[in-house]
């Protein structure tokens, strides 16, 4: 009898102390004690949760690069500067557009033959059918049009030539102004006009311009 009330009280014993222990263990791990145990025991979820807050908290900025590299680019800006001003192609023919030379002539008592053709590289119209003339700046000196002649436009470029033809003198009367110059512009408003040295002195009274033409014969001033 007395050996199954030992026995009994053994097994008390050792279920008491197993309580005891167990109770011990569950003290020891708190509540987050457990909770990080159950999170290092996926270290997978652990380092993607990790990875996601890391691209969060630096938004990407490949879009705003983009942005700029676009806007920076500088080919449109040299583009529209390349079509500043004349293009030498194509345009009306202002006076320094033009080389011209003066050569004298005999005909019709003698006048003088002005021959305008394009720069190297220019290529321009004769809009205005005749060319203003002027010997001095005084109004007596400005040449009137004799409207022989005639071609418009004309269109000048490479080895094209128009002429023009100048009588300084159409009075039969002794006198008048000597000049050594020619002023002449292709317009009335040509704000650049040529002044051209004459082969020789001329004395100008009542002066007479033709209109322009590519055939020189058609430039002799005759006043009918």
């Amino acid at each position: 009898m007395r050996s199954r009330l030992a026995t009994r009280s053994a097994r008390l014993f050792l279920a008491a102390a197993a309580v005891t222990a167990l109770a011990a263990t569950t003290t020891a791990c708190g509540p987050e004690e457990v909770a990080d145990s159950g999170s290092s025991a996926n270290p997978s979820a652990a380092a993607s949760e990790g990875s996601d807050k890391a691209s969060g908290d630096k938004p990407s900025t490949g879009g705003s690069d983009s942005s700029d590299s676009s806007d920076s680019g500088g080919s449109s800006d040299k583009g529209e500067s390349a079509d500043d001003g004349k293009s030498g192609y194509g345009q009306a023919c202002g006076t320094n557009d033009l080389d011209f030379t003066v050569t004298s002539e005999s005909q019709a008592g003698g006048y003088y033959l002005v021959a305008a053709k394009a720069k190297s590289g220019i290529t321009c119209t004769l809009e205005v059918n005749t060319p203003t003339v002027s010997f001095g700046s005084d109004a007596d000196g400005v040449a009137s049009p004799v409207g022989q002649g005639g071609e418009k436009p004309i269109k000048l470029t490479g080895s094209a030539v128009a002429y023009t033809g100048i009588n300084p003198k159409t009075t039969d009367i002794d006198g008048g102004v000597e000049f050594e110059n020619v002023i002449i512009g292709t317009t009335e408003d040509d704000p650049n006009p040529a002044e051209l040295k004459l082969p020789e002195p001329a004395v100008v009274d009542k002066p007479v311009v033709t209109n322009w033409s590519t055939n020189q014969s058609e430039t002799v001033p005759v006043i009918v």
